[in-house]
């Protein structure tokens, strides 16, 4: 029995000019939930985890997440474990997400990683409007198998796609059988985890603030396990995007969540303490 699943998340200013607050209304159709909203950083901000109950997506599944942040909001969205792609024998198993982040919001988007099962057959898709003036951040984490335990991705497919209409547009679609883009030095050269972190604007980010951003995460990247299959670039006016390449998800999650707390920093001036869902 396939299902199909949809979360709608609200996000709307509660407080005052002055004293703003983040609250969330949220409605729910099928095994998608949201745990109570949690304020570690003050009312300004609202920490959400997203929970599937069946733990793992199957071929015909459909989990359609839908997130509105109006103005002078910020929402931080993270989940409690992978998103599991199992084996799928016919339709493909699909997560689609999609975000509005009004003038003067702010949206970080920071789910645990994807992993693609032995035999899926997979669609990860995920769309992101910004208005001007809105910022956010995101990042997405692909494993493909479980080389740990002895579960290769030796056959299926993973189609992922990130977009922000008019900014940014990433399509892939990976097959375990092309062997070229699998291991080759110029696909994935034997790996078998994909990092992409980016922060994103509105506005134009003015040149030097780019840099002191690229400046942020080249430094974190250096220092990292990873300093030979990582690394920053700004593709255009308004954003900066992290990349890496590693055999597991480990080093990539620990690279990005650095990068992560070095963005924040930079760019909002903000405290870099994860949320708590991370360590249990």
């Amino acid at each position: 029995m396939a299902w199909h699943a949809k979360l709608d998340l609200n996000y709307n200013n509660t407080g005052s000019v002055d004293a703003p607050r983040t609250g969330l209304h949220f409605l729910h159709e099928g095994p998608l939930r949201v745990l109570q909203s949690l304020y570690p950083e003050g009312d300004a901000i609202c920490h959400n985890v997203i929970v599937h109950p069946p733990s793992g997506i199957v071929g015909g599944d459909v989990l359609d997440i839908s997130v509105r942040l109006a103005a002078g909001t910020h929402a931080l969205v993270t989940t409690p474990g992978a998103t599991r792609f199992y084996k799928s024998v016919d339709a493909p198993g699909t997560q689609q997400v999609q975000a509005h982040v009004a003038a003067g919001a702010r949206l970080e988007w920071l789910p645990l990683e994807a992993i693609a099962y032995n035999a899926c057959n997979a669609v990860n898709r995920a769309v992101f409007t910004l208005e001007p003036g809105a910022q956010m951040m995101a990042w997405d984490m692909t494993a493909l198998g479980l080389p740990n335990a002895g579960e290769p991705f030796e056959r299926g497919v993973f189609n992922q796609h990130i977009e922000i209409p008019g900014l940014w547009l990433e399509r892939a679609r990976i097959d375990a059988a092309d062997t070229r883009l699998m291991n080759s030095p110029v696909g994935l050269a034997g790996m078998r985890c994909m990092g992409t972190l980016f922060f994103a604007s509105g506005d134009v980010i003015t040149r030097d603030r780019r840099e002191a951003l690229l400046e942020a995460v080249r430094l974190v990247l250096g220092q990292s396990a990873l300093v030979k299959t990582s690394g920053a670039t700004a593709p255009n006016p308004r954003m900066v995007v992290v990349r890496t390449l590693s055999p597991v998800v480990e080093p990539t999650m620990v690279t990005l969540r650095a990068c992560w707390a070095a963005l924040r920093s930079v760019a909002w001036g903000m405290g870099n303490a994860p949320p708590r869902i991370w360590s249990m």
